[in-house]
């Protein structure tokens, strides 16, 4: 009996992925995935299209989504896995449509910002580009690239609209018990994203997280993303353990998301 790989974790043109919904699912298809999660930032449009065409190719897709969310030393991000069809999730529609409404005042103002640093760009640039309702920094990246103003995406964030850049705008986000409770209430399997990409400032973060998952814990988070295509050796071992300390599932995903993360590979990742 082979074994088959799952992906918890994917992006689509819905938010910030390259593929399609539909062209995710073929190719996870082509990759002889059992299962892929589509885990778009703060939408769930494309999920009925992805629901549809694993359908016709024999794969499992789960409805999920990627929620960011703010604490006292940043972003943290929160994945929904398993939300009910569409028409069953008023509670969390509503609130990605709030949360989308504040992303675009946030994106004009990054849009002027990098103006005033001598890019040429314009906002409809930017949403010509993300073929979704969900625009997202990493469009930003993806323009500041191809015009030349940064060697690659990855450094549009160093340079320009990642926290400390020059066009950098918080945006307005959940708190991490309130993005933890919304999907909990509607019924999704809620697993913390990443957690060792988080950046905390200075020292004690093993300490942090442990009371940080704790109290998540207590309003129901399920599962740890331990295995993740930016995460160590050492980083998973870290996690697993986190998972087990405070009795909690484990989740793992590629985080792909097609051009805009290039070198990581749909169900593999790096």
């Amino acid at each position: 009996m082979s074994i088959r790989f799952i992906d918890l974790h994917s992006h689509s043109t819905a938010s910030d992925g390259s593929d399609t919904p539909t062209e995710l699912v073929r190719k996870a298809a082509a990759a002889k995935l059992a299962a892929i999660a589509l885990t778009d930032h703060d939408t769930t449009s494309g999920l009925d299209e992805a629901v549809r065409e694993g359908r016709q190719h024999g794969i499992e897709v789960i409805r999920g989504c990627e929620l960011g969310v703010r604490c006292e030393h940043g972003e943290l991000h929160i994945l929904g896995l398993w939300l009910p069809e569409n028409g069953d999730a008023t509670p969390l529609d509503a609130t990605l449509t709030d949360l989308r409404r504040h992303r675009a005042t946030r994106n004009h103002r990054i849009a002027a910002q990098l103006r005033e640093c001598g890019v040429d760009i314009e906002y409809a640039e930017v949403e010509a580009i993300s073929g979704g309702e969900s625009v997202s920094r990493l469009h930003f990246a993806r323009i500041l690239h191809e015009k030349g103003y940064v060697p690659s995406p990855q450094e549009a964030f160093a340079r320009y609209i990642g926290p400390g850049g020059r066009a950098y705008v918080a945006k307005e986000t959940l708190s991490p018990t309130g993005g933890v409770a919304l999907l909990r209430s509607v019924g999704a399997t809620v697993a913390l994203a990443h957690p060792m990409l988080f950046r905390y400032p200075g020292n004690g973060f093993a300490e942090w997280l442990d009371d940080t998952v704790a109290d998540l814990k207590s309003h129901g988070l399920d599962a740890i993303e331990a295995y993740h295509s930016e995460h160590s050796q050492a980083d998973t071992r870290r996690c697993v353990d986190l998972a087990a300390r405070h009795g909690l599932a484990l989740t793992g995903g590629s985080d792909y998301h097609g051009a805009g993360k290039p070198g990581i590979a749909l169900g593999r990742g790096r």
